[in-house]
Formats: C-alpha cells, structure tokens, sequence
C-alpha cells in the first residue's frame, strides 16, 4: 500500500478548487499524523475528546483541529481553548455551552449544525423541522463566542449510492435555503461538511465544501 503522503497526493488530486480535506486521525497514532503533516496535511479532524487533548499536546502546533464526533456538554471545556472547528453542533445546550466556555477562553470557536439525514436513528444530529425552528428562534444571535459556520451532516451506511447521493442533496437544499434566509449577509457561513473514505466523490457532486476522510489516508483503525 502506497505510503500516508502518496495516499493524501492521491485524493488532493481528486479534490476540486474550493473542497478541503480533513485528515480523520482517530485512534491512529501520532506518528501517522506526523507523517501526513510532513506530507503538507494541516486540517485532522478528532472524534474522542481524551484522544485529541493528548494528540493536540504533542503535535505541532499550526495542526488545525477540528471535532467531528458526538461533543457531550461536559467535556466542551477541554477542547474550546483551541479546537478550530466542530463540526457537530446538535443541539441549543451545547452551542450554548460552547459559546460559554469560549467566552471563558477569550475565543470564538467555529460550528456546524449537524443535520439528521440517515435512516440510522443512532446518528446524531437535528431533524430539518429541528434545525429550522432552531435557527428561526434566533438565541444563537446573542451568542458572541461561536460563529455558525454551514452544516455537517453524515448519510446512512449503505451500498446504495442513490440513496446517499439524495441524502446529500437534502442536506445542501437544507443549507441553500439556510443561507438565503437567515445567513446571507453572512460570508463564513459557507461550509458543508459531508463525505468520507466511501461517499466522498459524492458529497461533492452534492455541494460538499469539506470531505472527511480517514481510511483512504491511515488505513483500518488500530
């Protein structure tokens, strides 16, 4: 198998202009990170917020990180003093706990609203009713340390491709819409996290702005 540095060449290449990558590095070892930092990856997103403390500690300190998993309220703390993005805002009690312990930081940290599109009920994540309700009661706009930055969201764990290509789609009519009532004077909320190792190509026919990608660069989970 072709080395970390070749792999990520290798997607980069796929990538068109506007869509960034962001390096899964979850339960690979730091080692592995280093050698796609060597290789020009700065983006790596964390999903467990013990791991990435640990991780953010002994890698360099231009990594941009970014938290892709489930963020339970009481660990936002840990990762708010220098986390770049997370991705998986699901509901008003954690963006409003983030917002506090950014506040705390003397940060602003950048979100997305996770939107529910999958048949799997275990995934997280706002119903489109959820999301709109959410968005339309407009508490988020007293909020002065988080910017709402697009949406993320993750499609069913299927072979069938019509049927992650339609979620997909649900999900970018979801954030057009967004974007035109409520974001549209706003520049930074223009991201659409969608798209990983299997579905990425995808996402991206379907207005993905940020695939992310874990088993395609490290391989199978250690």
């Amino acid at each position: 198998m072709a080395a970390i540095a070749q792999r990520i060449s290798d997607i980069a290449g796929t990538l068109p202009m506007g869509v960034r990558m962001v390096a899964v590095s979850k339960y690979h070892p730091a080692s592995m990170i280093e050698e796609a930092y060597s290789a020009g990856q700065r983006i790596f997103g964390e999903s467990h917020v013990q791991e990435l403390r640990e991780k953010h500690l002994c890698l360099p300190e231009d990594i941009e990180w970014h938290f892709i998993g489930h963020l339970q309220t009481n660990k936002v703390r840990y990762i708010v003093p220098f986390v770049k993005l997370i991705h998986s805002v699901d509901s008003m009690r954690l963006l409003a706990e983030i917002d506090r312990q950014a506040s705390r930081a003397g940060r602003v940290v950048d979100c997305l609203l996770q939107l529910h599109v999958a048949v799997e009920e275990t995934k997280y994540g706002f119903t489109q009713g959820e999301l709109f309700a959410f968005v339309k009661s407009g508490e988020w706009r007293r909020m002065q340390h988080v910017r709402l930055c697009g949406l993320m969201c993750m499609a069913s764990n299927v072979d069938d491709e019509a049927q992650v290509a339609s979620e997909f789609q649900f999900a970018h009519g979801v954030y057009l819409r967004l974007k035109r009532e409520y974001f549209a004077d706003a520049p930074y909320f223009c991201e659409c996290s969608w798209g990983m190792s299997d579905d990425y190509p995808i996402a991206i026919n379907n207005g993905s702005t940020m695939v992310r990608i874990g088993s395609k660069i490290f391989g199978p989970r250690t």
